[in-house]
Order: C-alpha cells, then sequence, then structure tokens
C-alpha cells in the first residue's frame, strides 16, 4: 500500500512487528533538492561573475565623485550641467542597482531554500523553484545591457525604411516591418515619435522614418539595420503565386543639440511639397512638408508629419544631423562600416534576414542562425530574440579580436 503524502515525502507502508511505519523515500527527495538547488547556484554564479567583471569599483566611485559635484553651491547655477550630471549618476545606478538587486534575491532565496529543504517546506520550495526561470530572465536582460560598447548606444534611434524594387509588393512588405517596430517599442517601453510617412499608391509605405526614445534605444535596435526578405503568397496576384519582396532598414542614433556638427546652407537644397494622406481633413493644402538633400554627400532626409513647414525643416535638419555624424563616424573607423557607408543593393544575396510564410513558415536571421516558427509572432513585435542573439555575436566576435 502505497499513498504520496507531499510532493516531495513519498512514503509508504511498512509492516514491522505488527505496527505501521512511515518512511520517506530520501533519493528522491534528495534529488530534487540537488537540481533545484544547482539551477539556483547556476544563476548565482553567472550573476556574480559578470557583476565582478564590470569594474563596479571604479563605477561607484565615479558616482560618488558626481554625487560630491551635486553638494557645491553653485552647481545649481548651470542647468545644462546639472542635467548631464544627473544623468550621468541615473546611468550609472541603472547600471549597477539591478544586478546588486538580483544577486542580492538569489542569495537569500538560497537560505531559505535551504531551510525549508530541511524542515521539508513543499510550498515555499515550489516558489522558490517557479522563481528560477524569471532569474534567468532577469540575468539574460542584464546581460545584454552589458554587450553595449558603442558611445551612442544609450541614444534614442531613427528608423527609417525604404522599400525594394517591386512597386506595391515591396512597399507593402515595408508597411509590416513598419508596424513591427512600432510594435516592438510599444512592448518595450519607448516612446515613438513619428518623424516622416509616405504612403504607397495602392497598398504600403514609399518610405518612413520614426524616432525611437528611451535609453538604449539604439543599443537595441542597430542590430535591424540591413535588408529584410519575405516570402509568401501574393495577396495582390489574383493567381496567388509566391513572390520575394526586399526592404532596406536604416537605424541611426540621435545625437544632441550640442555635437558639433557643421552644415552649409550652401550644401544643400530644400524643396517644398504637399503633405501626402489619406485624404478627406487630413489632405494639407500647403506645401508644409520639406525634403533635404545634403549635395556632398547625397543624403537625403524628408519631415511632413507637422502642419508647420517650420516643424517639419526642424525635424528634418535633426534628422539630417543625425545621419551626417554617423556618416562621419563610420569614415573615421573603418571597421564600424555597417551603416551608410555600407549600404547594399535592396536584393537577393544581401538580406540579414529572412521571413518566410510559404510553402513554410520560418524567420531566420543569417548572421546568427537564430530562427523560429512563429513567423506571425515576430510581426507582432517579438523580435528580442533577433536582437540579443546579434549582440551576443557581436561580443563573441570582439573578443576573438582581442
Amino acid at each position: 500500500m502505497r499513498g504520496n503524502l507531499s510532493g516531495l515525502l513519498i512514503c509508504y507502508i511498512e509492516l514491522c512487528n505488527n505496527s505501521i511505519v512511515f518512511k520517506r523515500d530520501k533519493k528522491l527527495a534528495e534529488r530534487d533538492y540537488r537540481d533545484i538547488l544547482k539551477e539556483l547556484n547556476n544563476v548565482y554564479e553567472k550573476a556574480n561573475l559578470l557583476y565582478q567583471s564590470l569594474n563596479i569599483k571604479d563605477l561607484k566611485a565615479q558616482q560618488k565623485e558626481l554625487e560630491q559635484e551635486t553638494y557645491k553651491d553653485d552647481f545649481w547655477k548651470n542647468q545644462e550641467n546639472v542635467t548631464e550630471v544627473n544623468l550621468k549618476i541615473s546611468r550609472i545606478k541603472k547600471r549597477i542597482d539591478p544586478w546588486e538587486k538580483l544577486i542580492s534575491e538569489i542569495s537569500d532565496e538560497k537560505e531559505i531554500f535551504e531551510m525549508a529543504a530541511a524542515e521539508s517546506d513543499e510550498l515555499v520550495l515550489k516558489e522558490i523553484s517557479a522563481k528560477i526561470e524569471q532569474y534567468n530572465k532577469r540575468f539574460d536582460d542584464l546581460e545584454t545591457l552589458e554587450l553595449f560598447s558603442d558611445e551612442s548606444d544609450v541614444n534614442n534611434a531613427f528608423i527609417i525604411i525604404h522599400p525594394g524594387a517591386g512597386g506595391t509588393e515591396s512597399q507593402d512588405w515595408a508597411l509590416m516591418l513598419y508596424r513591427m517596430y512600432l510594435r516592438w517599442a510599444d512592448d518595450n517601453n519607448f516612446a515613438i515619435d513619428p518623424i516622416d510617412y509616405t504612403p504607397g499608391e495602392e497598398a504600403g509605405i514609399k518610405s518612413s522614418t520614426t524616432l525611437i526614445k528611451g535609453d538604449y534605444a539604439y543599443g537595441l535596435l542597430k542590430s535591424e539595420r540591413g535588408i529584410h526578405r519575405l516570402v509568401r503568397i501574393s495577396p495582390f496576384d489574383a493567381n496567388k503565386r509566391r513572390h520575394t519582396s526586399f526592404a532596406s532598414v536604416e537605424i541611426i542614433p540621435e545625437v544632441s543639440d550640442d555635437i558639433d556638427i557643421e552644415i552649409n546652407e550652401s550644401e544643400l537644397r530644400i524643396d517644398t511639397y504637399r503633405s501626402s494622406g489619406a485624404g478627406g481633413q487630413h489632405v494639407n493644402t500647403t506645401d508644409s512638408a520639406v525634403r533635404i538633400t545634403h549635395i556632398p554627400t547625397g543624403i537625403v532626409v524628408q519631415c511632413q508629419n507637422e502642419r508647420s513647414q517650420h516643424k517639419n525643416k526642424a525635424f528634418a535638419m535633426k534628422v539630417l544631423k543625425a545621419k551626417l555624424y554617423d556618416f562621419r563616424r563610420k569614415e573615421r573607423d573603418a571597421e564600424k562600416q555597417e551603416m551608410l557607408g555600407q549600404k547594399k543593393e535592396i536584393s537577393w544575396g544581401n538580406q540579414i534576414r529572412s521571413y518566410v510564410f510559404h510553402p513554410y513558415t520560418l524567420v531566420k536571421d543569417h548572421r546568427t542562425e537564430e530562427e523560429t516558427g512563429n513567423s506571425a509572432g515576430v510581426l507582432d513585435g517579438d523580435i528580442n530574440r533577433f536582437i540579443y542573439a546579434y549582440l551576443r555575436s557581436m561580443r563573441n566576435s570582439n573578443s576573438s579580436k582581442g
């Protein structure tokens, strides 16, 4: 006769000298205990190991020095300096505090777990066991932040999307990507600021520029820079044939106004035109949209989201400044020619990622081999797996070079 008295205590009845004796199946209890404790130790050790590699002493010394500066009598007189110092303090805290909180929590859970195991407290053991997956997820997220090495990684980011050849097919694909990035930004608590949106004649978009605001927006989104390929049964083909479409995605870090980028007005061609729209009350009856061409580099930017021509010009100049800064930075660093300096033809063979909906469903990143069969989920904004895989591949690449 055998009964299960708890999740970790399996007791059985043994008749001995006409009495009933309850015995604990120690082998099963010890096995479960060891497995769970091993998982706890693993996440604790990898978190502590990476935490120790962050030069914590130096970071805390920087934080203390900055905080001492805020105590000076004349500190608040210079508001630009106040903003800069407070931002630096905030970023140091954001880098250190989550690690210390995670390591402290896991350390406490280990002690509680051992006590609960000794007392056979099944409820506590289950609660701690359920938290291990959360701890691993928090570690992965924090580890991702440590993969950022570019000085612009912390900045906001412009997402610029252009369809490839193919007319309506590629324009519709560009719109699908546009929606994918908006959903990703919303899911990850980034602010969204539309700069330019030019709809296609039948469907989709001819181009779009969107500013994604939040810490490390550029650091995360830079993995999306490149050519994206779609394979599907075309909704625009009456014969239901399979079509392949391409679109390019540019990711440009936003730069602050005090960045020294000299723009000579004589090198600009500024065109105004009537902004496009869906019709009705949204049609602009004045030439408020602005397109700016930087003649020496051929860089073109445009903005039509505001009703004021002056505001559209200001936004367009902001995008141009970011593009020029990025362009010149890449010229100075030949090893990082991955943005405008290496913009590839929007066609077969140059794609960074393929999205296949027929004859099977698969999204695959050709740089990292990361893939998933959940194509619909990816287009709904679930692209973090590709972002993180790219960042880790870049870290491994840099480590091997060093």
